[in-house]
């Protein structure tokens, strides 16, 4: 079979030149194994020099690349896809030169050893050609950046222009995170100065272009507290930078919100969910305070108190219920013996699913939460409520039993059933060899 005609590549070339990275991996890997049908191998080696033309423009305009994604109309700086591509493209005709010598240091190169300087010719190239519209794809990547945000292509020249500046800040980026010292800290601020050096307003725009490529964007407070030494609120809150603090102390209230609509029959779906979302609220919370200089009259301080009395609130009501919920599954009564009473296994209806269902829920849910109860505020609260769900499943099982052993069980079947979803709810909420124990002491009956 031939080949495809050249109007057919050529519209195929244009659609897989539009189309997302993510898209052209994909394509890259479903075609690798391509061969014989002529056409497919056409398809086959358009799509890989494509791909491989992607890797060489993100590793030159690396620092810059998670900032541009979709039509960059978000409330972040960032900006729209296309308009890398267009960079990258306008290169490519205006820069033949320069592109091949990255993609000559692309083949050997060694981070930490290699000179970027290829690489950073350019991107400063490329500052320039937005700033100058001096080729019509840098015109049309400043137009398409303009109608995203005000001011938009120059904002594009500024984080092009960065991109020397930044490209050694973001290859140190994982030490930095995990521990800043003082010689990070003072290399960081070299860095912060030489950026703010380029515009007046680039500040802001150093940290955001970081704060991209870590893993949790609220990260990057901790790069602000080492260039800043710690700084008080009332001093972020009042600079240029106060929006990364705004941004976290509203992702809180989000995460609170779902934390709130935590759908307590919901299963394990529900649990991840809502354990994720606690999970991430006192991780940001502890990122504020562990880097910025709270006051509990100040402006931060006093909501970051009313956000961990919120988080307290809410997920000890959860844990509460908890009590209600398992006793609806594993009923007891009250006997007396003697002068005394106690709770004795009701063994007379079967568990009804719907309540099984929100008992071993809730109960998930506790232990999810178990490495974020400290910080969260409710670890009083858990581990007496646990304690006490662990000692209600301990006597309802020995009593269970002991009514099998004896046969006095008015419906065997049923006591079987409630014992089952004991050993279950045992498992979630203590191990599962407690449950294996208990299913195998019921198997001997």
């Amino acid at each position: 079979m031939g080949g495809l005609p050249e109007q057919k590549l050529a519209i195929l070339r244009q659609m897989v030149e539009s189309a997302p990275d993510r898209v052209v991996g994909d394509l890259r890997g479903a075609l690798s194994g391509a061969s014989g049908d002529s056409g497919l191998v056409d398809v086959r080696l358009l799509v890989e020099t494509e791909a491989r033309d992607r890797q060489l423009r993100n590793a030159v305009l690396y620092p810059i690349v998670p900032l541009c994604v979709g039509d960059g109309r978000t409330e972040r700086l960032t900006f729209p896809a296309r308009a890398l591509a267009l960079v990258w493209r306008a290169l490519r005709d205006q820069a033949t030169h320069e592109v091949g010598r990255a993609a000559a240091l692309q083949e050997e190169f060694q981070p930490g050893q290699s000179s970027p300087e290829p690489y950073d010719v350019l991107a400063r190239r490329a500052a320039k050609g937005v700033r100058q519209r001096n080729h019509p794809k840098f015109a049309a990547a400043a137009d398409l950046a303009e109608a995203a945000r005000p001011d938009g292509a120059r904002l594009l020249a500024d984080c092009l222009d960065m991109i020397p500046i930044l490209r050694t800040a973001v290859g140190r980026l994982p030490d930095w995170i995990q521990r800043v010292t003082d010689e990070d800290a003072a290399v960081a601020r070299i860095a912060y100065k030489d950026t703010v050096a380029i515009a007046e307003d680039a500040g802001p725009g150093f940290f955001e272009m970081l704060g991209a490529h870590l893993p949790q964007s609220w990260m990057i407070l901790r790069l602000i507290s080492a260039i800043m030494d710690r700084p008080p609120e009332t001093y972020l809150a009042g600079s240029e930078l106060a929006d990364f603090g705004l941004r976290v102390l509203d992702s809180i209230d989000a995460g609170l919100a779902q934390v709130e609509g935590f759908d307590s029959s919901g299963g394990m779906a529900a649990v991840r969910s809502a354990a994720a979302a606690i999970d991430s609220v006192t991780a940001q919370i502890a990122e504020l305070e562990g880097n910025v200089e709270l006051t509990r009259q100040g402006p931060w301080g006093a909501r970051v108190a009313r956000q961990k009395a919120t988080l307290a609130r809410l997920v000890e009501a959860r844990l509460r219920e908890i009590d209600k919920a398992v006793r609806r599954v594993l009923p007891t009564t009250q006997v007396r013996l003697g002068r005394t009473t106690r709770d004795a296994a009701l063994l007379t209806q079967p568990p009804a699913a719907a309540h099984v269902q929100t008992a071993k829920t809730l109960v998930a849910l506790a232990q999810e939460i178990r490495g974020a109860a400290n910080h969260g505020g409710f670890a009083a609260t858990r581990t007496q409520v646990m304690e006490a769900l662990e000692a209600h499943l301990d006597a309802f099982a020995e009593d269970a039993l002991d009514h099998l052993k004896q046969g006095d069980a008015p419906d065997p079947a049923i006591a079987r059933a409630l014992l089952a979803e004991t050993a279950d709810l045992l498992a979630i909420a203590r191990d599962r060899q407690s449950a294996e124990t208990l299913r195998r002491r019921l198997a001997a009956v």
